[in-house]
């Protein structure tokens, strides 16, 4: 017979995410947990990389996905699921559709990354059918919740479900049994907290020691708010770039698992994200999207309490649409002071373009960007100027400069509203 999980509101056990290991074991991939020379150096620790980002879907949704739909019952398969997801999610349903042999509807953003998308389809093939609605997750989820109630699918929870939640434990079970050290902390991403939830109840169980350091982008901090109001809230609004964990609202039950174990949360800036991975591509050949980046770049928040200790990073998965790496390169430079841009009003007299170009920019300074904001009366207009910074230090004397010279100027990077109608 089936065993079934223990059904107590808001709880998972260490039986459950044992169970369902064992329902995993022939489909996902027991992904490796490398020691990583460069990021250990660099940080004075030991720090391991769980590396869900070589998953079968290059994710660790499948884990909670699939072990959800494999406890489907005989109608509840020959109804359908129907499923939300900013893409990862999505790519493990629809695998798991196809597998399972149970036709699945996809409610996707609009938004989402168009790699992720034409992934979905490759795993789920005719099981599955993609709906493209709304700018963020919220969006998508309010049309997916509709349909399971027209249509009488019963609708797979990326995140705030037992089962999922239990599937995405198992990534726990993998790192104890192949880490032969002690682990002294574990960073991981949070997005809904399904993969914290579960990973921390195993590791809580079987390791307390381990300080269990939640990660969310700067953007979108909802699990953070909601333990700080001690309940869950939804965020009024949030950048969408960190795709993978830009949520609204947190689960309810992975805020009631998250707030009894989480030792920290910290958010990291969608920059630094950036930032964390160019260097992972450029010094490790890893692959990572923006979500799978944040427990990387959440070490620097750590430095001084990691120094000799044994460091895990679930770097929770790799589907970063190449489309979107000059984005990625873009805010990279802003967040670390070496792309700047300007409203430049260039003084009305001869050779003012010449004197700006000999005088007021540095030896190793470069203009990305240049256009007149007029389309008339061009010579005299203001002009959009770009301007990429070999050292953040050169930052200071090119303000400097520019004002010495008599070239008024509005710094671009600094108004909000200017920068997003402008870059």
């Amino acid at each position: 017979m089936e065993q079934q999980l223990k059904r107590k509101q808001g709880a998972v056990y260490v039986e459950d995410i044992l169970i369902a290991y064992h329902t995993l074991k022939d489909v996902v991939y027991h992904t490796p947990l490398q020691k990583n020379p460069l990021l250990s150096e660099r940080y004075g620790c030991n720090v391991y990389l769980k590396r869900e980002d070589l998953q079968v879907v290059r994710s660790f949704k499948i884990r909670g996905a699939y072990n959800r739909m494999k406890h489907l019952t005989d109608d509840e398969r020959k109804n359908g699921i129907v499923c939300a997801s900013a893409g990862n999610h999505a790519q493990g349903v629809a695998y798991s559709c196809r597998a399972l042999g149970v036709h699945g509807k996809i409610y996707m953003p609009a938004t989402t990354p168009r790699q992720k998308v034409s992934q979905v389809q490759l795993f789920g093939k005719d099981m599955v059918e993609i709906i493209l609605v709304g700018d963020t997750f919220d969006d998508s989820f309010n049309e997916a919740v509709q349909c399971a109630k027209q249509e009488g699918r019963t609708f797979i929870h990326p995140f705030d479900d037992e089962y999922v939640i239990a599937g995405q434990g198992t990534i726990g079970v993998e790192i104890l049994n192949d880490c032969e050290e002690p682990i002294d902390f574990l960073f991981a991403s949070i997005g809904g907290g399904g993969l914290m939830s579960g990973v921390g109840t195993y590791m809580k169980s079987i390791s307390p020691t381990t300080k269990l350091i939640g990660v969310e982008p700067e953007g979108a901090p909802s699990m953070k708010a909601a333990i700080k109001h001690g309940h869950v809230v939804t965020l009024e609004e949030i950048d969408k770039f960190v795709d993978g964990a830009a949520v609204k609202t947190v689960g309810e039950t992975t805020f009631s698992l998250c707030k009894e174990m989480l030792d920290d949360i910290v958010v990291v800036p969608e920059g630094k994200a950036c930032t964390t991975i160019l260097e992972l591509y450029n010094e490790n050949a890893i692959v990572v999207e923006p979500a799978g980046a944040l427990p990387v770049a959440a070490l620097d928040l750590y430095q001084e309490q990691i120094r000799g200790k044994n460091v895990v990073c679930i770097i929770s998965g790799g589907n970063n649409d190449i489309d979107r790496m000059q984005e990625i390169k873009e805010r990279s430079m802003i967040y670390e002071g070496l792309q700047h841009y300007f409203i430049v009003s260039f003084p009305q007299r001869a050779g003012a373009l010449r004197e700006f170009l000999d005088e007021v920019l540095g030896p190793t300074d470069d203009i990305t960007r240049f256009e007149y904001t007029k389309k008339n009366n061009k010579e005299n207009g203001p002009a959009l100027v770009g301007i990429e910074l070999k050292r953040r230090e050169d930052y200071a004397p090119l303000i400097e400069r520019m004002k010495k010279k008599g070239f008024p100027f509005q710094e671009v990077n600094k108004d909000p509203n200017l920068f997003h109608l402008l870059i």
